[in-house]
């Protein structure tokens, strides 16, 4: 299944994609900023093997990803890989990369 939108992405697919046997050890705050022709922001928590997110903006985000609409939707369904989206200058990471590719592993990205 295609997915469409970021919050088709967020209230549908996420829960069933994230692995928290692969999270153990990951404590971040992740703050998406996406852009583009339906703009949104969101926050998502990993702790303690188990994911939450919400729409909105942290003041104290670990980790800021900074994209468009398109190139986020391109990547969850894997049109895109993360890397390839980074190392081309399609998205944006504040913080430690290190941390954001193992968000990739936990099913995150």
């Amino acid at each position: 299944m295609e997915i469409k939108s970021s919050q088709e992405f967020f209230e549908t697919i996420l829960l069933g994609k994230f692995k928290p046997d692969k999270a153990k050890g990951i404590e971040v705050i992740v703050q998406i900023n996406l852009t583009g022709d339906s703009p949104s922001d969101w926050v998502v928590t990993i702790k303690d093997q188990k994911i939450q997110f919400i729409r909105g903006i942290t003041v104290e985000p670990t980790l800021t990803l900074r994209t468009t609409e398109e190139i986020f939707v391109d990547i969850v369904n894997g049109k895109l890989s993360v890397e390839k989206a980074f190392f081309s200058g399609k998205i944006n990471f504040k913080g430690d990369i290190t941390t954001a590719l193992k968000l990739k592993d936990a099913g995150f990205l």
